[in-house]
């Protein structure tokens, strides 16, 4: 298996490989009883979950002991991987569900993992001190459409900071445009790419240029009904 990861540019360790496979048993048990993914194929959870998370750091240089925010983390997408693979980022994981914030707990306990797990609408907290502006990094899979995730992410990165948003087929950068500008963001590069089983993937890279104007986030209702 780490033949796949290598033609994708992606170079494991021993640990890394361990904690990878470790994170999947584990995830496919606790799936039974908690739905966390409709992926429990150990060849789906390499490429779906796995290289699809990890991809992104091998396409933009991320520094060293950068904080980052993982918003809407549900199962641990794309940040568990990307903190196996990056031991060295420090991140933040956030959810609505408790139940979602339960299992990421006793993953990254299992793993050996050092990441806060916050239990918060990303909206409301976005709006918190402790945690709006302070981030070097945030990431999101897969959430919502460009320009509503803009409105829960950008909040949180800090001036000069980057927004990695993780998306499909489609390229949304068009439509975000006028989203990231009032939130203070700028899209910097939009990298298209794909899977090995061909998959097309779209990396959109935001860079935070100024701070976000403080009525951002909104509430969830009004961002839902009139998005940027």
């Amino acid at each position: 298996m780490n033949n796949l990861y290598r033609e994708c540019g992606i170079e494991l360790s021993d640990d890394m490989a361990v904690k990878l496979d470790k994170l999947a048993e584990y995830m496919v048990e606790y799936n039974k009883n908690v739905n966390l993914t409709r992926i429990t194929d150990p060849d789906e959870i390499v490429e779906k979950h796995y290289i699809d998370s990890i991809l992104p750091l091998t396409m933009v240089d991320v520094p060293r002991g950068t904080k980052a925010v993982d918003v809407g983390a549900g199962a641990g997408f794309p940040s568990l991987p990307m903190k196996i693979y990056r031991d060295d980022l420090e991140f933040t994981l956030v959810d609505s569900s408790n139940k979602r914030i339960t299992y990421l707990d006793s993953a990254c306990g299992i793993l050996g993992l050092s990441c806060e797990t916050v239990h918060a609408r990303s909206e409301e907290l976005g709006q918190n001190a402790k945690y709006r502006e302070k981030y070097g990094l945030a990431v999101a899979r897969a959430v919502a459409s460009l320009n509503v995730l803009c409105e829960y992410c950008l909040p949180f990165v800090k001036t000069g900071g980057m927004f990695l948003a993780l998306k499909g087929e489609k390229d949304e950068s068009a439509e975000a445009e006028n989203a990231v500008k009032k939130l203070g963001g700028e899209i910097v590069d939009v990298k298209k790419y794909s899977l090995p089983s061909g998959d097309s993937r779209n990396l959109v890279v935001i860079r935070k240029i100024s701070g976000t104007p403080m009525q951002y986030p909104r509430v969830s209702a009004k961002i839902a009904k009139k998005p940027l």
